[in-house]
């Protein structure tokens, strides 16, 4: 991996939420910075920590002075919703790219490199990882909770192009989402921004989610209620609102396939 100095803006920033992740997360950031060394990607690293009772902040803090300055740690009072933390983490960053992933190795950190040889191929203003296209798929997922996603992805199928518009999983041009303000604070996030920013154009890479094997989901019930309200308010700005003239335009971009 290069040896930046503090001043050189990285190629890529990647931020990672994290709310008790103290069994991975260590395990996460050394295989994130592996695959940057390894492609020659100058990356970026910030994790976003919710005041996380089993001590996951300190754990990136002190492989933070191992790392050095590509690891930056954002530490909130509580926690306050996915949405608003990746947009904290994104104003930390440096890069001109922006992206967002799992700290639990549901997104494979090798993947990072295919979104970002996506983006520079197509040009697009964003590129998300998708399990809905082919060659990608959710493995370890009760039926009930794959059709569940399946259902969140088609009832948003109106406002984006995207087949997998509720991915945490993808990356974004900086300069497109400057200014933007969201509304949702759940983790939806990238939906929101996709109807938010003047994003113009977005490609699919498929990849294959794999669910964690420890820790809790932060799925729940008021997350799913919390998606029904966003999408009301979207659905509101796409059709009646200002909005209601964007347009994206879809590039499909079958690159290889990514595994977690």
């Amino acid at each position: 991996m290069p040896n930046p100095s503090e001043s050189a803006a990285p190629a890529l920033s990647v931020v990672v939420p994290t709310y008790n992740e103290r069994s991975r997360i260590a395990e996460l950031i050394r295989a994130t910075f592996g695959v940057f060394a390894a492609s020659g990607l100058d990356g970026e690293l910030v994790v976003v920590d919710d005041n996380s009772p089993d001590g996951t902040g300190a754990i990136v803090e002190a492989l933070a002075g191992e790392i050095g300055p590509r690891l930056v740690v954002v530490h909130r009072a509580g926690k306050l919703g996915l949405g608003t933390a990746v947009m904290e983490g994104f104003l930390a960053s440096h890069a001109p790219i922006v992206g967002v992933m799992d700290a639990d190795f549901s997104h494979p950190p090798e993947g990072l490199v295919t979104l970002h040889a996506a983006m520079r191929d197509t040009g697009a203003d964003a590129v998300v990882g998708s399990r809905y296209i082919p060659g990608g798929r959710a493995e370890n997922w009760p039926a009930g909770r794959l059709l569940l996603s399946r259902v969140a992805c088609m009832v948003a199928r109106p406002l984006t192009p995207v087949r997998d518009a509720t991915s945490g999983f993808f990356l974004i041009r900086r300069d497109r989402i400057e200014g933007v303000r969201i509304a949702a604070g759940g983790f939806k996030i990238c939906l929101e921004l996709l109807m938010r920013s003047p994003v113009r154009s977005v490609a699919e890479v498929p990849y294959v989610f794999v669910d964690r094997t420890t820790g809790q989901s932060k799925m729940s019930l008021r997350e799913a209620a919390g998606y029904l309200t966003q999408l009301r308010h979207l659905y509101a700005l796409r059709f009646l609102g200002p909005g209601r003239r964007k347009r994206i335009d879809y590039i499909r971009e079958p690159a290889g396939i990514m595994r977690g």
